[in-house]
């Protein structure tokens, strides 16, 4: 069925009291179910499992993706088995609308854990207390949502900007709740089937747990290279093995898939990123001396990620922030139009939306009491200056106007950027105060991203009738399943050896890594640096605005991403080759399969996102429970 929406000419000419009672006769769905008790525990639910999933492919790869799409299907696919066993009826579109905003809350709210809060534990060598952890991302995530929906009448009811990202996930629930159940249940068995391979591989991986159930036989090796090496010795390069390179082919599937979603273009950038440091750059840093090995007991000098990480980082970092940042300022538009819309006369009228959307007193009282918590728990427990806390409140608004802006029209929030100029602004504010500089940029970058990703959110419940209160109330349901499901799992996942172990070979933690080399740079000044790092981070500097600004001057058409190329420093070799693997197994079948009545077009191209979505969460799920199980239950 096709979702009514105004034209260009509407959109330009009509007033916001038009648009909004041309919703609410055309569009608004009135009293059907959306925010019920099943989709609330449902969304919860998902959201909880599937921020594990943000939490593992962060902890690898530095990003958080999108678990909206994934939700739907699954809830879809669930009440539609139960309506047909008569357990209960299906769920309604907005039933189903409030549970993926419930989730991608959830999911969302990870991104501290991953990033700032981790670099703080890394650059202090402490553990957050659990209780702080979970008090600081809920209020931060909570703040976040108090900025979005002010906004939310601007950016969605007036203007009407696409945010690409949402209005799929529209697309998507409305196909599935008006085209029958057909598609919709193919799209959920893809899903379920690739996540139970993707789960069945990762359980088969773990040696541990594979000797104790009797089928070590059947163990999937971890990498596909000890055969080579076996049969001709060690392949070396500059004198180095390969393996200490990090230089392998593994079979990490989640990676696989999580490559798939970014495409092909990230994938090439991530490989070639990783050639270049990993077979060129880093083998001369060793034999030129700069990279020091450390000797093991068979009396031969060994390197591993962490050491190689330390120098090559900065040549990465340099670039991906000068990247970010030409990027962000690139599009004055985008920086103009933000602040214009905000002093723009409105004509006045009735809001016709005012027993549906949440009140503005929740706003105006929500935001000072929220943001006195925030800062308050700064002050307290990181030491943060009360004056900085509170100038962070207003920035936060700033950057968020710039980022809500930017997703509003690409989909794409500049979390890097506003992480990298949050941090410059303290380091000026505050110099030399490393620990402040972490914990107020991670409060304006934190809650600026959030609130876009909400708003993101928003879109497809405006596109299909639902009421903004209830999905409101939905993303503060999503951070609760979100803080209560993933603090835990992450300090018995990747705290149990302490900070000094949270970046490893097979979790490097790419975000936290940049935030804390950033950090360290603005504190205590790049004269700390080797003169060899100095020198990578002038030419990474150097080289990310020339290719960025190719990259502008070609509208896009230039293949390779600065972002990428400069994540390979913090990645290791196997997991960029894996990734780009993934992206060019899904581009490849675009290519081939042209048909869209075939079978492999259906499968690999219709559904490349509910296959990649099932592999990262079956994979991810499975990967933190082999986790738990090999430290808690085996080790016993």
């Amino acid at each position: 069925m096709a979702i009514p929406q105004l034209t260009p000419e509407q959109i330009r000419t009509w007033t916001l009291e038009q648009k909004d009672r041309w919703w609410l006769e055309n569009v608004w769905r009135g009293d059907m179910p959306q925010l019920t008790w099943r989709s609330a525990l449902t969304g919860m639910f998902l959201g909880g499992m599937l921020s594990l999933t943000n939490l593992y492919v962060g902890a690898k790869t530095g990003w958080t993706l999108g678990v909206g799409i994934t939700s739907v299907i699954l809830a879809f696919a669930l009440f539609k088995a139960l309506a047909k066993l008569r357990l209960t009826s299906e769920f309604t579109i907005l039933e189903n609308n409030c549970m993926q905003s419930i989730a991608t809350a959830a999911g969302y709210m990870t991104a501290p854990l991953i990033s700032s809060l981790a670099a703080y534990m890394m650059v202090t060598g402490e553990v957050i207390p659990m209780p702080v952890t979970v008090a600081w991302m809920v209020a931060v995530s909570v703040l976040g949502v108090l900025f979005a929906f002010p906004l939310k009448r601007r950016f969605i009811n007036d203007e009407q900007h696409p945010f690409p990202e949402g209005r799929a996930a529209g697309i998507v629930m409305d196909a599935l709740h008006s085209s029958g159940a057909r598609e919709g249940l193919f799209k959920a068995r893809v899903l379920v089937g690739a996540g139970a391979l993707s789960a069945l591989a990762k359980l088969m991986q773990s040696q541990p747990i594979m000797e104790k159930l009797d089928l070590a036989r059947l163990t999937i090796p971890e990498y596909l290279d000890e055969w080579i090496h076996e049969r001709w010795g060690a392949l070396q390069v500059r004198g180095v093995d390969l393996r200490e390179l990090t230089v392998r082919l593994d079979t990490d599937f989640v990676m696989m898939a999580a490559g798939g979603l970014m495409g092909i273009r990230v994938g090439v950038s991530l490989l070639v990123g990783a050639v270049v440091n990993y077979l060129i750059l880093v083998p001369w840093a060793i034999q030129a001396g700069i990279i020091q090995g450390t000797a093991g007991t068979d009396g031969v000098l060994h390197y591993g990620f962490r050491t190689i990480t330390a120098w090559a980082l900065w040549g990465g970092v340099a670039m991906m922030t000068t990247a970010s940042l030409l990027a962000f300022f690139s599009k004055p538009q985008i920086l103009v139009s933000a602040f214009r819309g905000m002093f723009r006369r409105r004509p006045t009228g009735n809001d016709v939306l005012a027993h549906i959307e949440l009140p503005m007193w929740v706003f105006a009282a929500g935001i000072p009491i929220v943001g006195f918590a925030v800062v308050w728990i700064g002050h307290a427990f990181f030491g943060v200056k009360w004056w900085l806390g509170a100038l962070a409140i207003p920035l936060v608004f700033v950057f968020t106007l710039i980022a809500v802006h930017s997703t509003a029209l690409t989909s794409i929030t500049p979390t890097g950027a506003m992480g990298k100029l949050t941090q410059l602004t303290y380091g000026l504010l505050d110099p030399g105060n490393i620990k402040s500089n972490l914990m107020t940029a991670g409060i304006t970058a934190e809650v600026a991203s959030n609130a876009s990703n909400l708003l993101m959110d928003i879109k497809p419940g405006y596109m299909l009738g639902a009421k903004p209160r209830q999905q409101a109330i939905g993303h503060v349901l999503g951070i609760l399943a979100g803080a209560l499901v993933s603090v835990p799992v992450f300090y018995a996942v990747f705290l149990r050896g302490g900070p000094s172990e949270l970046v490893q070979e097979q979790y490097p933690m790419p975000a936290a890594t940049i935030w804390k080399a950033v950090a360290e740079a603005l504190t205590q000044g790049l004269d700390q640096l080797p003169v060899s790092a100095r020198w990578a981070a002038l030419a990474g500097a150097v080289l990310g605005i020339v290719l960025e600004g190719v990259r502008i001057a070609t509208r896009g058409r230039f293949v390779l991403s600065p972002v990428g190329l400069g994540l390979a420093t913090v990645i290791p070799f196997n997991t960029c080759l894996t990734m780009f693997l993934g992206s060019f197994f899904f581009w490849l079948a675009g290519r081939v399969v042209h048909r869209p009545d075939h079978p492999a077009h259906r499968l690999l191209v219709q559904n490349q996102e509910p296959i990649c979505g099932g592999v990262i969460a079956g994979g991810a799920l499975m990967g933190i429970a082999v986790i738990l199980v090999e430290n808690f239950v085996l080790a016993r």
